[in-house]
């Protein structure tokens, strides 16, 4: 059983989408925040349940898509990383993972 490690950054992308759904829609934005947190917590016992991101297939990295959330992470050893969650229109830019993932070390 793997232990699922949400790192700040990632906290702080689903807080402002959340906080961008809920200028309109409140209960949207606390289901959506729900859902994400149920779907990232299954990694606890299914840590490869992610895909690799189409854009970047050879890595090491794996995404959950909780629509309109795409939530990146990897697995190392028993711990899952929850590096970055963005909005699933948006570009992915792969710098943006390894940054992250320097910041862990």
């Amino acid at each position: 059983m793997a232990k699922v490690v949400w790192t700040e950054p990632a906290l702080q992308d689903i807080d402002k989408i959340a906080e961008y759904i809920a200028l309109d829609k409140l209960d949207a934005a606390k289901r959506l925040v729900q859902k994400v947190f149920e779907a990232t917590d299954k990694l606890e016992d299914f840590p490869k349940i992610g895909r690799k991101p189409p854009e970047i297939r050879k890595t090491k990295y794996r995404e959950l898509v909780i629509n309109p959330c795409r939530i990146f992470y990897r697995e190392e050893k028993e711990i899952v990383y929850i590096l970055f969650v963005m909005r699933s229109e948006r570009k992915l830019r792969n710098y943006i993972l390894d940054e992250r993932e320097n910041k862990l070390s």
